[in-house]
C-alpha cells in the first residue's frame, strides 16, 4: 500500500464535513479577558475585551490572512493609492486619529467593506466598481471608520460575541478512498467568517459617524444617502451577490431613512458640495473597464457555492475571454476544476496565477493541493513553502507540508511539522492523523 492510499484511509476513519474550519486564539490573549473603558466617541462608560495595544495586535495577526483569503490588494497601485488617499485624509478627522489605518482594495468580487479593530480595512473590487462618485466611496469608508472609533470589535469581545482569532485556514475533507477527493483547501471564507454581524444598534452608530466624517471631509451628507440606496437595491435584485455584506453589515431602509434625515437637517448645508463623481471616474475607470470580468466572476462563485459546476465553469470562461490574466478569475477557475475532479487543467489555471500574481499566497497553496492530488510530494512541498513564506502562520498548511514531506520520504522532518501542528490544534481528523503518525513512529505513547 502506498503512503497516499494509507493517508486516504486513515483520513476515512476521522472524516469531517467540507465547511469546518480550525481557528486559533490568539496569540498574548488572555481568555476572557475584558473590562470597562471610556468611549472615544461618546466619552460614556463601554465594556470591551480588548485593549488598544490588542486592537493593532489583532489585525497584525489575523488580516493578512483574511485579505489573502480575498485574493490580495488589487494589481492596480493607481486605484490603491486613491482609495487610500480618501481613507487617510478621513481617518484624521475622526475620533482616533492615533490609529494605524491602512486601505487596499481588494480582488474579491463579493459587494463588501470590513475593517479590523485596529483599522486595517479592505474594500472589494465588487463594490467599488458599483460605487458612482467619490462621496459614495467616502461614506463607504467613514463608516468603517465609525465601527474602529466607536470600538465596535472591542465591545463585542467584552460582550463574549466574538473571540480574537487567528485563522488557521485548514478545510481538510475526506469523502472517499480516492486521493482526487480527500483534501480541499481554502474556498472564500469571506469577512463574515471572522468579524461576526454588528448589530443593528452598532450598525447605526457607524452609519452616523460616517456621515459625520463624510462631511468633515468636505463631501455632501447625501453620499451616504446614495450609498445605502444602491445597497438596498443591489439586495433586492441580487441577493445572493451581497449574502456576505449583509451578513457583517445588516441593511434597513430604516438606517437609509436616518441618513436622508440626518442629510436634510443637521447636514443640510453640505448638500451643495461636489460629490466628486468626475475624479471618481477617472481614478477608477481601469477597474471598471472589467466590470464584466467582476460580474462574471460574482456569478461564478455564486453558482460555485451552490455546486452548480459547469454553470460556474461558463462564468468564469467568459470573465477569462474578457480579462486572460485577471488573478481572480484564473484562480477560480482552478478551484472549480478541481471541484470536478479536473486536476491536470485545474494545474494549468493554478500556474497562471501564480504567474500572474507571485506576491499573493493562495495560488501557492491551490497548487500544493493539486500537487498532493496528484501524488507529487515535492512539487506540493515547494508551493505550500512558498505560501508559508508569504503568509506565515497558518496552521493548515504547517500539516500539509507534513503530508508532503512524508510523502518524499522525509519521516524526521514530516515528524517535527505534526508536531507543530499538534500545539496548534488538537481535535480534528487532521490533528488525529498526525498523532496517529507520531505515535506509530515512537515519537509518542
Amino acid at each position: 500500500m502506498s503512503f497516499f492510499d494509507d493517508l486516504a484511509r486513515s483520513l476515512e476513519r476521522n472524516r469531517i464535513t467540507r465547511r469546518q474550519a480550525l481557528w486559533l486564539l490568539g496569540a498574548g490573549a488572555a481568555a476572557g479577558l475584558s473590562g470597562c473603558a471610556t468611549s472615544p466617541v461618546t466619552g460614556e462608560t463601554i465594556l470591551v475585551g480588548m485593549s488598544e495595544a490588542q486592537e493593532k495586535q489583532t489585525d497584525a495577526q489575523v488580516a493578512p490572512h483574511q485579505f489573502s483569503q480575498d485574493l490580495g490588494a488589487i494589481q492596480d497601485e493607481a486605484v490603491n493609492r486613491y482609495v487610500a488617499g480618501i481613507g487617510q485624509r478621513m481617518g484624521t478627522l475622526t475620533h482616533r486619529p492615533q490609529m494605524p489605518y491602512s486601505y487596499r482594495v481588494l480582488n474579491a468580487n463579493y459587494v463588501n467593506a470590513y475593517t479590523f479593530p485596529g483599522g486595517a480595512m479592505g474594500v472589494t473590487r465588487g463594490i467599488l466598481a458599483d460605487l458612482d462618485d467619490e462621496a459614495q466611496l467616502a461614506a463607504l469608508l467613514g463608516h468603517e471608520l465609525g465601527h474602529v472609533n466607536a470600538r465596535h470589535a472591542a465591545q463585542r469581545q467584552g460582550q463574549n460575541l466574538v473571540a480574537q482569532a487567528a485563522l488557521a485556514g485548514l478545510n481538510v475533507a475526506a469523502q472517499s478512498s480516492d486521493w482526487g477527493g480527500l483534501m480541499s483547501m481554502g474556498g472564500q471564507i469571506g469577512a463574515s467568517a471572522l468579524l461576526a454581524g454588528y448589530s443593528r444598534e452598532h450598525e447605526r452608530e457607524a452609519d452616523a459617524l460616517g456621515q459625520e466624517y463624510l462631511v468633515k471631509a468636505g463631501y455632501p451628507a447625501t453620499g451616504m444617502v446614495r450609498l445605502h440606496q444602491l445597497l438596498v437595491a443591489e439586495e433586492k435584485s441580487a441577493p445572493s451577490l451581497l449574502q456576505t455584506m449583509f451578513s457583517t453589515h445588516p441593511m434597513s431602509s430604516e438606517r437609509m431613512q436616518a441618513a436622508q434625515a440626518a442629510a436634510d437637517a443637521r447636514y443640510r448645508i453640505s448638500n451643495s458640495l461636489d460629490a466628486r463623481r468626475e475624479r471618481f471616474m477617472d481614478s477608477t475607470a481601469s477597474l471598471r473597464r472589467i466590470r464584466p470580468t467582476i460580474d462574471a466572476c460574482k456569478n461564478g462563485e455564486t453558482a460555485m457555492a451552490a455546486r452548480q459546476y459547469p454553470k460556474a465553469q461558463a462564468e468564469f470562461q467568459t470573465a477569462l475571454a474578457r480579462t486572460p490574466r485577471d488573478y481572480a478569475s484564473n484562480l477560480r477557475m482552478a478551484q472549480c476544476l478541481q471541484a470536478q475532479g479536473q486536476t491536470a487543467k485545474a494545474v494549468d489555471y493554478a500556474d497562471n496565477a501564480r504567474e500572474i500574481y507571485p506576491q499573493e499566497a493562495q495560488a501557492y497553496k491551490l497548487a500544493g493541493v493539486l500537487a498532493l492530488q496528484q501524488r507529487d510530494a515535492g512539487r506540493a512541498y515547494q508551493n505550500l513553502d512558498r505560501f508559508d513564506r508569504l503568509l506565515p502562520g497558518d496552521a493548515g498548511i504547517t500539516f500539509l507540508k507534513g503530508i508532503s514531506l512524508e510523502g518524499m520520504g522525509n519521516r524526521q522532518a514530516a515528524a517535527q511539522h505534526y508536531a507543530a501542528y499538534l500545539r496548534q490544534s488538537q481535535q480534528g481528523n487532521a490533528a488525529q492523523y498526525s498523532y496517529n503518525r507520531l505515535k506509530a513512529w515512537g515519537m509518542v505513547k
